[in-house]
């Protein structure tokens, strides 16, 4: 994820501060994040003031899936530096992990805010985990949405054999009149072929409603490498990559004339439109009338697909 720089010297004697972070830093380098954490310990006794130095900590505690752990040390750094990067985009990953899918995203956000404005490149870092913040946020959305509908579909699988129970008890049972006992079996018959078409109407509602919800998630590779919105103008570089034209020009002006992913030179006359994945973005909204894109409003999006209808 990042590489540290473990080119400095160290006293072994008395360590400062600063060594012990460069030898915190070295050990994180060849995995030995246990060793690495009781560098940053040590540095952080000694001046406990340095955002970075648990940040660093915090990255040890993502590397052993000690997210709590990594929480805590973010959101100390945070209150340190307010806009610290590394501090909103650490503990949006741990939160993550922990499954606080909407602070998680607050948190990315602010990273991704604060990349721009800085004009730090993070390439696709911060984007990807906040798409994965909110597909796994729809996915517990769904996941809870989906057995609140089988139970709802339980109850009223139930209400209807109550009901079929009920009608069959009202019906005047047969005295042994041969004629009678013919029309009794007749109208238990009918109701219960009714209650079945009903029974088949519901589980049919359900499940095409089922279906839709499937549906409702916007791919990844439909996504842009710079934000994590849906792609509206794509295009590719040199380097082969895909980005959405407009966050790809914000780039090239305000960060620089490089490649945000594979970091080679470019500029805005490079890039070459990529129909195909314009013509799949324009296929998933118009069978997606629920997706609604962030950043642009509903006229925007109701001036977007009425472009593509013809």
């Amino acid at each position: 994820m990042f590489k540290f720089n473990t080119s400095s010297k160290h006293n072994t004697n008395n360590p400062t501060d600063k060594d012990l972070k460069e030898e915190g830093n070295r050990l994180f380098s060849y995995k030995q994040y246990e060793k690495a954490i009781e560098c940053y310990n040590k540095a952080i006794i000694k001046n406990p003031v340095i955002p970075i130095y648990f940040t660093n900590r915090a990255l040890c505690f993502l590397k052993l899936k000690q997210w709590d752990k990594a929480c805590t040390d973010c959101r100390r750094a945070l209150e340190m530096d307010f806009g610290f990067i590394k501090g909103c985009f650490f503990l949006g990953i741990a939160l993550i992990e922990l499954g606080s899918y909407d602070e998680a995203i607050k948190q990315l956000q602010r990273a991704h805010n604060l990349a721009k404005e800085k004009k730090v490149n993070y390439g696709d870092d911060i984007t990807s985990q906040l798409r994965r913040a909110r597909r796994l946020k729809w996915e517990k959305q769904e996941e809870v949405r989906q057995n609140q509908e089988i139970e709802l579909l339980s109850y009223l699988t139930k209400l209807m054999d109550d009901d079929l129970a009920r009608k069959v008890s009202e019906i005047k049972k047969p005295s042994g009149d041969e004629n009678e006992m013919e029309d009794y079996d007749n109208d238990v018959m009918e109701i219960k072929n009714q209650s079945e078409r009903y029974s088949a109407e519901l589980h049919t509602i359900f499940s095409k409603n089922d279906d839709r919800r499937k549906k409702r998630e916007v791919p990844d590779y439909l996504c842009g490498n710079i934000s994590y919105d849906i792609l509206r103008d794509p295009v590719i570089t040199p380097s082969g990559i895909t980005y959405d034209r407009k966050d790809l020009e914000e780039h090239l002006m305000k960060v620089g004339h490089f490649d945000p992913v594979s970091r080679q030179h470019l500029t805005v006359d490079q890039l070459i439109p990529n129909l195909a994945l314009k013509e799949a973005v324009e296929a998933f909204v118009m069978e997606n009338e629920w997706w609604i894109p962030l950043n642009v409003d509903t006229l925007g999006l109701a001036l977007f697909a009425v472009a593509h209808k013809n």
